[in-house]
């Protein structure tokens, strides 16, 4: 086994594995993703030229460069859309839940190859993956419906309370808004960092949707936890948000914008899954080594 899997890691040495593995095996991570979620780039690309996108550069008309970016934006953001448009859009987007997925589990098993010093390939993760493919799915599925749910209940409860105090006081509202922001926000931070790990649950053990087992790794290391992947997803953010207004400013919204987007969300994604598989191992090298030591406890304390 690696050595630097043997035993359980601090906050930083948890980041330094990821840059580490990252770096290290970027190809084989890189070529797994794009195996698996390529056909996705692939029909954004064919949805994009057969809605009549330029390929090189489609931005709107203006005066200056500045000018032409806001036209591109506002236009992207307020203009009307074919049927086609919209069509292609939902079929990517549900192409993109599905792959995704076993895309990151995928990812997850050649972590565990690695630590285990095994063999592997791109094809023998991927099949891998996909023998999981419908827990899987369905996991996710589900941690999606109760992700919206939850964000959807806690918009419309703060949206009422808010637009209600501000009626009868303007800075009612606002503070109401501070308020409950403040706390639904926390409140759904804390459920979906104990649920987070579901995936790698999923994909390692014989257990689904992994909600109970996202709950039970994380006992005792919530803050951990939630630490390290708003860390990981805000060092994948701003990458892809760079990308992204570089893009727009100079391709717009072409059919080159979206491929080199979506390659930039399959390099951010390599990252994040690797990390993922990380705090998962690390927390249960740390959860098993306690059950195993309270199973001991219990076998050496004396019956009352």
């Amino acid at each position: 086994m690696e050595d630097h899997f043997t035993k359980p890691k601090s906050f930083g040495a948890v980041l330094d594995q990821t840059f580490r593995l990252s770096k290290n095996n970027f190809s084989t991570f890189f070529m797994i993703m794009l195996i698996v979620v390529g056909p996705i780039v692939i029909l954004d690309a064919i949805v994009s030229l057969l809605a009549g996108s330029s390929f090189f550069r489609e931005v709107s008309s203006g005066g200056s460069f500045f000018e032409q970016l806001s036209n591109t934006v506002d236009d992207s953001l307020y203009g009307t859309t074919t049927l086609a448009e919209d069509l292609g859009a939902i079929i990517v987007g549900l192409a993109t839940i599905v792959l995704y997925p076993v895309a990151q589990a995928a990812v997850i098993y050649a972590i565990e190859a690695i630590r285990d010093k095994e063999e592997f390939t791109a094809g023998s993760v991927i099949k891998q993956a996909f023998s999981r493919f419908w827990p899987i799915f369905a996991s996710s599925l589900l941690f999606g419906v109760i992700v919206f749910g939850m964000i959807l209940v806690s918009v419309i409860i703060i949206t009422v309370i808010t637009a209600g105090g501000a009626l009868v006081n303007p800075l009612a509202g606002v503070i109401y808004f501070i308020l409950l922001f403040l706390a639904f926000g926390s409140v759904v931070a804390y459920f979906l960092t104990r649920w987070s790990l579901y995936l790698p649950a999923v994909a390692f053990e014989p257990c689904a949707p992994g909600l109970g087992r996202s709950w039970h790794l994380t006992r005792k290391n919530f803050w951990r936890t939630f630490g390290l992947i708003v860390v990981i997803g805000a060092i994948t953010i701003i990458i892809s948000v760079v990308f992204d207004l570089l893009g727009t400013a100079f391709l717009g919204y072409s059919v080159l914008y979206s491929i080199i987007i979506n390659i930039v969300t399959i390099i951010t994604t390599v990252f994040f899954s690797v990390g993922y598989a990380l705090i998962y191992l690390d927390l249960k090298l740390r959860n098993d080594g306690d059950d195993l030591m309270e199973m001991i406890e219990d076998y050496e304390s004396p019956n009352p």
